[in-house]
């Protein structure tokens, strides 16, 4: 069988374990089912921008062509740094697109991928955006009204908390063991300042989520389209947005939105 189209990253559903759908074309290829079968993945040069859908040469910031990374609502800095967003300023690059993503609910979270984590999502991707990072536990810390305040706590907890993950660790299963995301957020708690401490969300809920990896590596190959045309193996699991073959190889599929593959298993 064989699927061919300029993919996105892989759709997820949290389940035990998590359900991985990948988008190519007009089609979705159910992940999960080809864990232990060989596959093969082709790239033959062919690049679309994720927003715009013009053909270009190189990829930003996973999808983008160059004109759309400097223009796209959906590329703008605060994409990365939530806290520069002014979009309750009534400034934005696209207002309308900014009163459907900024101005709505959002979560400041703790989360444990590698290490303890402090990152912000909006509220409707949760828990798409922990699945993505590769988070095995997550606990929401803050509801915010916006984009911009959830920031600015992150931006405080920034000291007292990672905003990275560490791919490698989280893909050799290398998970913090000795931890109390509870306790954390109490912590948390003590750390904010008044005018923030109002943020904090009642529930104390942990996530733990579980992801469909037969094999870990203790050694790892990152692999990518750009360098390597084609790529064949067999698929031994998949966590956060990448897929881990049997010989150690893993390849970010989310770095690669907007690649034109063919895909046979």
């Amino acid at each position: 069988m064989e699927f061919e189209g300029n993919i996105r990253k892989m759709i997820t559903e949290l389940h035990a374990p998590v359900k991985y759908i990948l988008p190519i074309g007009g089609e979705k290829i159910d992940m999960n089912a080809l864990i232990g079968k060989e596959i093969s993945m082709r790239f033959d040069g062919q690049i679309n921008c994720v927003s715009c859908g013009k053909k270009t040469k190189t990829s930003f910031s996973q999808g983008f062509c160059y004109n759309c990374l400097q223009t796209a609502p959906e590329a703008s800095e605060s994409i990365i740094r939530p806290e520069l967003s002014k979009a309750h300023l009534g400034i934005a690059r696209d207002m309308e697109w900014a009163e459907k993503h900024d101005l709505i609910d959002h979560f400041v979270y703790l989360a444990v991928s590698s290490a303890l984590k402090i990152g912000v999502t909006r509220g409707h991707q949760i828990p798409t955006r922990w699945i993505d990072q590769g988070a095995s536990y997550a606990i929401k810390i803050a509801k915010t009204p916006n984009r911009h305040i959830a920031g600015v706590i992150e931006v405080f907890l920034k000291d007292h908390f990672t905003d990275k993950t560490n791919w490698r660790s989280m893909l050799k299963n290398e998970v913090l063991k000795d931890f109390d995301l509870a306790a954390e957020k109490e912590r948390i708690a003590n750390l904010l300042p008044l005018e923030l401490q109002k943020y904090l969300d009642p529930e104390n809920e942990v996530t733990e989520i579980n992801y469909p990896v037969e094999q870990f590596p203790d050694k790892i190959k990152s692999i990518g389209f750009d360098k390597l045309p084609e790529v064949t193996g067999t698929l031994a699991g998949i966590k956060g947005q990448y897929l881990i073959f049997d010989d150690s190889r893993v390849l970010n599929i989310r770095k690669h939105n907007g690649y034109f593959l063919r895909v046979a298993m």
